[in-house]
């Protein structure tokens, strides 16, 4: 078949090589899949110039240096967004000058989130510039329309021009650039299609030069790939200064924005939110949302035990469930929800070779309430009660929450932030709490009783009530 794939024999240009269109991989030959992206048919051939060596002549500073100490930190404080969950992750808000890369998958809520940060932009510090290249003004309006974001102050340019989104900035003077998305960006200047490596590369490079050279806050949003990671080259995240992860299962309402990476604050943070039908809200205490209705009120369900997870800095509370169904089945399913598949067969092992507990002839099902994913080993001692709870049809006692590692012997390990996961389990009203056991007993904290194990074998017997 012609025009397929380069031919054995066809001459390449001296110095030619194939990159991918998606992720910017390079490679000597063609191939029809990456092997860094695992995109087909994404590998062209590209020919790479290479400039003669030369010594770069000293030049007059644009700006003499000074003592670090005589640097002012104005330039550096930064202004609340008007969305208290997003400033959390921010570290504060938005530092003038800083570029933030908001990723996530189609459909997750970041064009509602955006669109409702620069409404409130908007509304506090002057001319927002909402540019969008995947949808039309018309569109957007419509959003904001229902979400409640329509105010004076909020432009709307459906460009996918980078000169024409420079002159709509030269003519506003904006606080804030919000581009949706800069894979739909392009510039005349540089070739290849919008959404390539070089047009996603150069138009980045332009923006963030554009933003540090008038202070102005810009906020790109990004695609992500099949595995999750942002798309476009590797070069994309070193280039702005906050990267965001948008993150939420379609099937809930809770979405989350994980700071991977911060130069102005933590790098580390969360923040809480819920898409509802009038726009996304945020969620100052979203312990509520991973716990099944009235879960301290209610009767002691056999197959649950509860759990305090930690999402960046902020400890949240999670119930884990789990169902114990038939026997000897020759070929019993495992499934698992919202839960790290590889920790859950390693502790159902565990639960039948260290505690006598049979599995190996039953259907396993564990999950997590309200959307939430845990893959800390945190969560290890929960789920193994809840599934032993199931299997022998014994709840565990109420109000009581359950903290630690297990090791393929049984142990139960310490694990990190024990005292803080504890203490927010006692502000929601929880009386008791099952940790392992340290070296040094954790503070007496009021209403709570603590109880530390050291083997899976001294926290089975609660199972008995």
């Amino acid at each position: 078949m012609e025009g397929t794939s380069p031919r054995k024999g066809s001459r390449r240009p001296a110095g030619a090589t194939h990159r991918c269109g998606e992720c910017g991989h390079e490679a000597m030959k063609w191939l029809g899949q990456c092997p860094r992206c695992k995109s087909w048919g994404t590998i062209e051939e590209t020919a790479t110039v290479r400039a003669p060596a030369r010594t770069v002549a000293a030049g007059a500073p644009a700006t003499p240096a000074r003592r670090i100490g005589d640097v002012e930190l104005d330039s550096a404080v930064s202004r609340p967004t008007g969305v208290p969950e997003l400033d959390r992750v921010l570290g504060g808000g938005l530092v003038p000058g800083v570029v933030v890369l908001l990723a996530g998958e189609p459909g997750a809520g970041k064009s509602t989130l955006l669109l409702e940060v620069a409404a409130r932009v908007a509304q506090s510090d002057g001319a927002v510039l909402y540019a969008t290249g995947e949808e039309s003004a018309g569109q957007v309006k419509l959003r904001a329309t229902r979400t409640g974001a329509v105010c004076d102050g909020l432009y709307l340019a459906a460009e996918s021009d980078l000169g024409s989104i420079i002159g709509h900035i030269d003519a506003l003077k904006p606080k804030l650039l919000v581009v949706d998305s800069v894979q739909t960006v392009s510039s005349a200047e540089v070739d290849g299609s919008p959404g390539g490596v070089t047009q996603v590369r150069a138009v980045t490079v332009a923006l963030t030069a554009l933003a540090k050279e008038r202070g102005l806050p810009v906020i790109l949003v990004g695609h992500v790939t099949k595995d999750g990671s942002v798309a476009g080259p590797r070069v994309l995240e070193h280039l702005v200064d906050v990267v965001l992860h948008f993150e939420g299962d379609r099937h809930s309402t809770l979405r989350m924005v994980r700071g991977i990476k911060n130069r102005y604050g933590p790098a580390d943070e969360v923040g809480c939110f819920e898409l509802r039908d009038d726009g996304i809200h945020g969620v100052t205490d979203p312990s509520g949302l991973f716990l099944a209705d009235s879960s301290l009120r209610r009767a002691p369900v056999a197959g649950t035990a509860i759990t305090v997870a930690v999402e960046g800095k902020r400890p949240l509370l999670a119930e884990v469930q789990a169902l114990v169904a038939g026997k000897d089945i020759p070929s019993p399913r495992r499934a698992v929800s919202g839960l790290d598949s590889a920790r859950v067969s390693m502790v159902l092992a565990v639960l039948q070779r260290r505690a006598g507990i049979r599995l190996h002839d039953a259907e396993v099902y564990t999950a997590t309430v309200g959307g939430m994913r845990m893959s800390e080993p945190a969560a290890d001692l929960a789920i193994a009660l809840a599934v032993a709870s199931a299997q022998k049809d014994a709840p565990l006692p109420g109000g009581l929450v359950v903290i630690g590692e297990i090791g393929l012997t049984g142990e139960i390990r310490r694990i990190a932030g024990v005292e803080r996961r504890v203490a927010e389990a006692a502000r929601l009203g929880f009386q008791a709490a099952l940790v392992p056991s340290g070296p040094h007993p954790l503070p007496k904290i009021k209403g709570m009783r603590v109880m530390e194990v050291s083997h899976l074998g001294e926290a089975l017997p609660l199972l008995k009530g």
